[in-house]
C-alpha cells in the first residue's frame, strides 16, 4: 500500500506486521451475520513523501500487475504537477511518473503495462484517470514512444465500488469486540455484510483479477452501467423519496424506519413495483428483485445508523438526478403517475417549507426545528411565497429550473 499523502501514520501497521481484523456486521437473506476476519493483505505501507525511491524501485518489479487507487474524488483532478519531483504532487502526477519509470525499466516492453483501476466514487473513474495522465504526459513533454505505451500497453478499467464501512466503532463496542477476540487491534475496522466492486474488463484484466474468483461480491464485466444503475435507482432513488417521509413521521434513522411495519412495507412497496418497473435500462425483475432483497437488508442493518436528516441533504438535486428520469419513464411505460414517488414528492415539498435565519433554511416538525441543508431552499421558498398557499405542489412541480 501506497499512502499518495503525507498525512496520518503508518505506526500502526508497522507495530501489527500489517494486519487487521475485518468485522463484518449486518443481515444478509434475513439472518444475522457476524463475522470477524484478520487480513494479511497488506504486506508494508510506503509513503510517497519519504519513500519514493523505493516506490519506484518496486515499479519495475516483474510481480507488479496492478494498481488499485481509493484517493477519494479529490485524487482525481488534473493539476500542475512535475511528474520529475521527488515526488510529484497530485495522485494521476506520481501514477504518471511510476508508470514512466516502468516504461524506462523495460525498454517501453508492450507487455509490461499494468492494470489501473481506480475505485473513487465518480462515473467513468478511470476514463478520467487516463485523460488526465495524457494532458500531464503532453505538458511534461514526455516522449512520444512512451505516451504511446501508456495508452496502448496499459487497460484501464473503470469501475463501482458499493460497501458501507463505518470504520472504527465506538470505545464501548470496541471493548465488547476485543474481550471476544482476545486481542487488541488499532487497525479493527467494521463493515457491512453486502459488497460490490463492479469492473469494466474482459477476459484478460478478469485472469488476472485472481481475487475476483474467490469473492461473488466482484464483478468483471464488459459494461458497469447496469450495476450503476441498479445502485442510483433502487438504492440511492429509494432513500431520497423516503427520506422526507420517514423524517417527517418521526423516524431518526433508517433502521428505525425499517422497524416499522407500515414503513418498511412503503419502502419495499416502493423500490419493488415502482422503481424496479421504471430503470431508464433494459434489466430483468430477477436481477431488481435480487438487488432490492439485498438493499433491504442493508436498510434493515442494526449497526449502521443512517440518519434521515443526513440522506434529504440536497434533497432537490438528489430527486432531479435519481428521481425525475424514473418518474418519465414510469409514466411513458404505464400512462399513469406512480402514487408511491408522488407521496415521495409531496412529502418533498411538505420538508421544504422553512424559514430563513443566519443565512439558512429552518423547518418546524412538532416543536422543534431541523435543517434545510439544500442549495434550492430559497429558490423553492420563493416559489411557494409567490404561490401564496395556492396549488404549491404544481408551482414547484412545474418549474423548469428545479426540474
Amino acid at each position: 500500500v501506497v499512502k499518495s499523502t503525507d498525512t496520518g501514520s503508518t505506526a500502526d501497521f508497522d507495530q501489527q506486521n500489517s494486519l487487521y481484523t475485518i468485522c463484518v456486521r449486518g443481515i444478509k437473506d434475513g439472518e444475522k451475520i457476524e463475522q470477524n476476519i484478520v487480513s494479511s493483505s497488506i504486506s508494508r505501507v510506503l509513503t510517497a513523501g519519504k519513500d519514493w525511491e523505493e516506490i519506484l524501485d518496486f515499479a519495475a518489479s516483474p510481480s507488479l500487475e496492478l494498481i488499485i487507487s481509493n484517493t477519494t474524488e479529490v485524487g482525481i483532478q488534473l493539476v500542475e504537477d512535475d511528474v520529475h519531483a521527488y515526488p510529484p504532487v497530485s495522485y494521476p502526477g506520481k501514477l504518471l511518473a511510476v508508470l514512466f519509470h516502468r516504461y524506462k525499466m523495460y525498454n517501453g516492453s508492450e507487455d509490461r503495462g499494468l492494470v489501473i483501476i481506480p475505485t473513487e466514487l465518480i462515473p467513468d473513474n478511470a476514463t478520467k484517470l487516463k485523460d488526465i495522465l495524457l494532458v500531464l504526459a503532453r505538458k511534461n513533454q514526455m516522449p512520444a514512444a512512451f505516451i504511446t505505451w501508456l495508452l496502448e500497453s496499459n487497460t484501464f478499467c473503470n469501475s463501482l465500488v458499493d460497501r458501507i464501512v463505518p470504520g472504527k466503532p465506538d470505545k464501548t463496542m470496541l471493548a465488547e469486540i476485543e474481550d471476544q477476540l482476545g486481542y487488541t487491534d488499532d487497525l479493527l475496522t467494521m463493515s457491512e455484510v453486502y459488497s460490490l466492486w463492479a469492473i469494466e474488463g474482459d477476459e484478460k484484466v478478469e485472469e488476472k483479477l485472481s481475487f475476483a474468483k474467490v469473492d461473488k461480491g466482484v464483478i468483471v464485466t464488459p459494461d458497469i452501467n447496469l450495476h450503476r444503475e441498479l445502485k442510483l435507482r433502487l438504492l440511492n432513488g429509494t432513500h431520497t423519496l423516503s427520506s422526507g417521509i420517514a423524517f417527517l413521521a418521526g423516524f431518526d434513522t433508517v433502521k428505525q424506519a425499517m422497524d416499522n411495519q407500515k414503513m418498511e412495507a412503503f419502502i419495499s412497496s416502493l423500490m419493488k413495483s415502482e422503481i424496479a418497473n421504471a430503470i431508464p435500462y433494459e434489466v430483468t425483475e430477477e436481477i431488481t428483485n435480487v438487488f432490492s432483497n439485498n438493499v433491504l437488508d442493508r436498510f434493515r442493518n442494526p449497526h449502521i445508523k443512517h440518519q434521515w436528516l443526513s440522506i434529504t441533504m440536497n434533497f432537490t438535486s438528489k430527486l432531479k438526478m435519481r428521481v425525475v428520469p424514473l418518474l418519465l419513464n414510469y409514466y411513458k411505460k404505464h400512462d399513469t403517475v406512480p402514487e408511491l414517488m408522488a407521496f415521495g414528492f409531496a412529502a418533498y415539498i411538505n420538508f421544504m417549507h422553512g424559514e430563513e435565519k443566519d443565512g439558512k433554511f429552518y423547518g418546524s416538525l412538532n416543536g422543534s426545528s431541523y435543517h434545510i441543508n439544500d442549495d434550492k431552499a430559497a429558490y423553492v421558498k420563493d416559489i411557494i411565497n409567490k404561490s401564496k398557499g395556492t396549488d404549491v405542489a404544481k408551482a414547484i412541480l412545474s418549474d423548469t429550473i428545479l426540474w
